[in-house]
């Protein structure tokens, strides 16, 4: 009998739900899409329901392309988008909508617990500063501000996990996705006792924590009624999106670099051991891979930039992309192409909802610098690809400022698709860039994980080597010397601009109010 593997990956976007084979081949992909909310300044809401009818679309829609029989399925594991709030009552209802990891609402509530702990307290335990887009903060955000709601929350969960309650009816998380709550002991590889007392969350209400490949419940028969999955299929712990990326790619040994253009944009570098940046810029979490971590930077705008630039500037390519049959982010990057690099003199900043690595700045905003005449379109959505590939090179510095060696770099997500798009990395990273057989995402490193728990593979370095290869190699070309000088004009500009930013978004928040600027 063939042994096959699930993941489920519950992104910002969508839902996917993707099968393999024990060889690693794709038998069948499924996704769905579900909305998100914007319902003041600088707030981002899902609701948990958007994300079970995605999920249950995305796992029948796969078993139905497949054809496979549900029972051959030897595991399934989970994965998604991070640091998300969902709160359930005592009988598992949701409360209220998902707080999402871009949110950025919770910059007082980050003030205070900074201030009550310190910041190199909470480095030391939790690997990072606390940030709006963690969940602690959000926990004490709606505690101050809905205390009727969080006075009915029995359960705290991540988004991944809410979906394994709807599959299992079993509250568990697992390390590295537990490494972005601020809550975590990243080292100990457990929730933190003094952070969850910093905070004044209820250990009860937080779910038992495993590692990634462990099995940790099984499908119910209720959603094996829903999903066509069979009931009792095991259900591992999964991984964040970002560590389950990682197994995606094969980033286990230290010195391994991968960079993964989705909505966000990430720089993940494994380690052998817990470390942490004093400065608290690179953040370090629980890899999935059982004792080992991993540095991460992140930018929160990177593949997103793009898809702005489609849907607020792209109507023209959004049509000829329909007439002809084409992928309206191919068209963007092929009128992009034309273009030289540095856009004769166009930085674009990527901080459409705040940035993460390096600032930390919620502020933060989008800009198009140096604006003249001369630029059309295509001169903006090339400066778009390399305003991203800035600042994830600026993760990239801040990690070789660390003294991590890089002995390889992998690529991958979305925006990896683009060939120009890796070259303007390549050429700004002055390092030649890998691409993998797995073009999947997440969910491939999900279903690895559900194979060793499942005991197909023995470890996580023997799911990858069994299953990844390498495809294509890009190489620095001629614009490196263009690069590294537009760099700096590009690290120039938020010291430049950081006051400003603050000085915007008060007074955007109070003239949104109800009857601003009224007489």
């Amino acid at each position: 009998m063939t042994a096959y593997l699930m993941g489920i990956d519950i992104g910002t976007t969508g839902s996917k739900a993707l099968l393999i084979d024990a060889g690693g081949e794709v038998i069948a992909s499924a996704m769905a899409e579900h909305p998100m909310y914007s319902p003041k300044v600088l707030w981002a809401e899902q609701d948990p329901e958007d994300w079970w009818r995605s999920a249950v679309e995305s796992v029948r829609t796969s078993l139905a392309t497949s054809g496979i029989n549900p029972a051959d399925i030897s595991g399934i594991g989970l994965t998604g988008q991070m640091h998300g709030l969902v709160l359930l009552d005592g009988e598992g209802r949701v409360l209220r909508p998902c707080i999402m990891w871009n949110d950025q609402r919770t910059g007082v509530e980050c003030e205070e617990i900074t201030a009550l702990l310190g910041e190199s307290k909470l480095i030391e335990i939790t690997g990072k500063p606390v940030l709006p887009n963690f969940t602690a903060p959000k926990i004490s955000w709606v505690r101050r501000h809905e205390p009727q709601v969080y006075e009915k929350a029995a359960h705290v969960l991540l988004p991944k996990d809410y979906i394994r309650y709807r599959l299992t009816g079993e509250f568990f998380s697992d390390v590295s996705d537990a490494s972005g709550t601020s809550l975590f002991d990243v080292g100990g590889r457990r929730w933190s006792e003094e952070m969850i007392g910093a905070i004044g969350v209820e250990r009860s209400r937080l779910p038992e924590v495993t590692e990634s490949p462990e099995v940790c419940a099984k499908i119910s028969s209720e959603a094996a009624r829903i999903t066509g999955l069979k009931e009792g299929t095991p259900v591992v712990g999964g991984a964040g999106d970002q560590a389950a990326q990682a197994v995606g790619t094969g980033i286990i040994d230290e010195g391994d670099l991968s960079i993964t253009l989705g909505t966000s944009g990430v720089l993940f570098a494994s380690t052998n051991d817990y470390r942490t940046d004093s400065d608290g810029k690179i953040h370090s979490y629980c890899h999935a891979s059982p004792g080992k971590w991993h540095f991460m930077g992140v930018m929160l705008s990177a593949a997103g930039s793009l898809r702005w630039f489609r849907d607020a500037l792209g109507d023209s390519e959004i049509r000829t992309a329909r007439d002809s049959g084409k992928d309206a982010y191919q068209i963007i990057s092929e009128e992009a192409s034309a273009i030289p690099a540095c856009c004769e003199g166009l930085i674009f900043l990527p901080y459409l909802t705040g940035e993460r690595t390096p600032h930390a700045d919620a502020n933060a905003r989008g800009v198009f610098f140096g604006l003249t005449l001369r630029h059309g379109k295509a001169h903006m959505a090339r400066a778009v690809l390399e305003g991203v590939s800035f600042g994830l090179r600026d993760s990239l510095e801040l990690m070789r400022a660390l003294g991590l060696p890089i002995n390889e770099c992998r690529v991958s997500g979305g925006g990896a698709k683009s060939p120009l798009w890796r070259q303007i990395l390549s050429d700004n990273f002055e390092t030649e860039l890998l691409t993998v057989n797995n073009t999947e995402g997440a969910a491939y490193g999900a279903a690895l994980l559900a194979g060793i728990g499942a005991g197909i593979y023995s470890s996580v370095e023997e799911a990858c080597k069994t299953t990844i290869r390498i495809t294509g190699r890009t190489s620095p070309e001629a614009a490196v010397k263009i690069y590294r000088e537009y760099y700096q004009r590009y690290r120039a500009l938020y010291p430049a601009l950081k006051q400003e930013f603050e000085e915007l978004t008060q007074v955007a928040k109070r003239f949104s109010q109800p009857d601003a600027g009224a007489e």
